[in-house]
């Protein structure tokens, strides 16, 4: 049995979980998410708390259990409490603003970029080298971010460019001089 695919998911005071065949919406205090899931996983609701199971152990199936586990979880997490990403800018002249809803993003191209995050993402700018994004769907949350970040990688050299918060960046060490 997958460690994480028997699991049961408790279901907090507050969040509704509607089973339609294989589509889940999960209703919570920030929103709502929907996703439909393979018919070969099942998902039942019991007593606050849900369960997925698999009806075999062929390779596929035995994939898809914890999968399907764990996107429920971020389902009910992300309807209770949200995700959130942080980024840093590094660099001379490197920083963000909002312009209007969109990101604008000024990091050594010739022209500043701007990035619309759609109206479910929340991006906020408290300084010019602080990107804070939160929102409920994980997946979003984490392809917005990234995006954000592929503007201008980090580099290992002088350690310029956007990062997550929790980044390490493993510097090298530039040319040797000649003697």
């Amino acid at each position: 049995m997958s460690r994480i695919g028997k699991m049961p998911i408790p279901v907090p005071a507050g969040v509704e979980i509607k089973l339609d065949g294989h589509t889940v919406e999960v209703k919570g205090p920030k929103g709502v998410l929907t996703r439909e899931f393979s018919p070969k996983i099942d998902i039942k609701l019991e007593d606050k708390t849900l369960t997925v199971t698999r009806n075999s152990d062929v390779p596929e199936e035995r994939s898809l259990h914890g999968l399907t586990r764990a996107l429920l979880a971020n389902m009910v997490t992300g309807v209770t409490s949200g995700f959130g990403k942080r980024l840093l800018l590094t660099g001379v002249g490197y920083r963000a603003a909002m312009n209007g809803s969109k990101l604008a993003l000024t990091v050594g191209k010739s022209h500043p970029v701007e990035m619309d995050p759609g109206s479910d993402l929340k991006v906020e700018v408290p300084q010019p080298n602080t990107i804070i994004i939160t929102g409920i769907d994980k997946d979003r949350v984490g392809a917005f971010a990234a995006n954000v970040r592929a503007m201008r990688p980090p580099e290992p050299y002088k350690g310029k460019g956007i990062r997550y918060s929790n980044e390490v960046i493993k510097r090298k060490a530039g040319k040797a001089g000649a003697k």
